[in-house]
């Protein structure tokens, strides 16, 4: 028997559409993400479990840990039976990437137990191709950062296809999920299909100073260009008051704030505990919808997806 864990990410990272992403653990060390036991079975059987599983479609053929297994018995052109018990602890549509959680536990673990047929690149591949059909487009920056760990740049070269990139240790990444769904398909929807020559040369701005900032370790400098004009204008309408409360978490000391993935979540990043943990109450009191809705403060889990118990 084998248990895996994937953590949650942030993607796009406020100004990496497609390209950026994080994974994400909260410092008191809770498990944010979703956990896989696989063994070898007789049938297929999966039970789903975990604060989130009554979101899951009731039929097996319908949920995404079946896909994978299918997907993976095709191309490794072998049907191997497994029971799988599927922890979902992220909320679907929450934009923490928990479609992708569940795609990269589950795909680990299938791997794992299957003596590993796949290396991480084909697995990583997988991954995505899985998620695609989940979002309507294949993109990894939820996938790379909760299979890889840490701050992935989204390369989708032929020979690679994701690169780790340094982070600032010593940032706090504040996330506050409301406690209601936003579907990622139809967050894709409401962008444009064309953007002016200045806005794509203004992103690719920020975006090639984000990176070199994260090289040279320049942490304001990045902070400064963690702004985004491709998604966050259009999706900002999707969220509560998204504008207001980003006003707020500035003036108490955030160095950054944005859109996590499709929404509704946001992220704010903070030098402090002190600051972080004043975000953090903020947030509580006046982002969360309803007593589902959660704040973690996290640093960025550079393990990526791993074996757990």
């Amino acid at each position: 028997m084998i248990k895996i864990y994937a953590p949650a990410s942030i993607g796009n990272v406020g100004v990496g559409f497609d390209i950026l992403g994080a994974a994400i653990k909260p410092i008191n060390g809770s498990l944010l993400g979703d956990c896989i036991t696989i063994k070898l079975s007789e049938n297929f059987q999966l039970v789903n479990k975990g604060t989130f599983s009554h979101q899951l479609p009731i039929n097996h053929e319908q949920n995404i840990v079946w896909k994978c297994w299918y997907k993976f018995c095709k191309l490794i052109k072998k049907n191997i039976p497994v029971s799988i018990i599927l922890e979902k602890n992220l909320p679907i549509g929450s934009g923490l990437g928990s479609s992708a959680c569940s795609v990269v536990s589950t795909l680990v673990a299938i791997n794992e137990i299957f003596n590993n047929p796949l290396n991480s690149k084909e697995l990583l591949l997988l991954m995505g191709e899985v998620e695609g059909e989940i979002s309507g487009s294949i993109h990894y920056d939820n996938v790379a950062p909760s299979y890889l760990g840490g701050l992935q740049l989204i390369i989708d070269d032929s020979k690679i296809i994701s690169q780790t990139i340094p982070n600032f240790k010593n940032w706090f990444w504040i996330v506050a999920w409301p406690g209601v769904k936003l579907s990622t398909a139809e967050a894709r929807k409401i962008l444009p299909k064309k953007y002016t020559k200045d806005i794509c040369i203004t992103n690719s701005r920020y975006l090639a100073s984000f990176i070199h900032a994260s090289y040279t370790q320049q942490s304001h400098l990045a902070a400064r260009c963690m702004k985004e004009s491709i998604a966050e204008p259009y999706r900002s309408k999707l969220l509560p008051k998204f504008t207001e409360n980003k006003q707020n978490i500035q003036k108490l000391g955030a160095i950054s704030c944005g859109i996590s993935g499709s929404g509704p979540t946001i992220f704010a990043v903070a030098e402090n505990i002190k600051i972080a943990k004043k975000i953090s109450e903020w947030l509580t009191k006046n982002y969360l919808q309803n007593k589902t809705g959660f704040v973690h403060i996290c640093y960025i889990d550079i393990k990526g997806a791993r074996k757990i118990g």
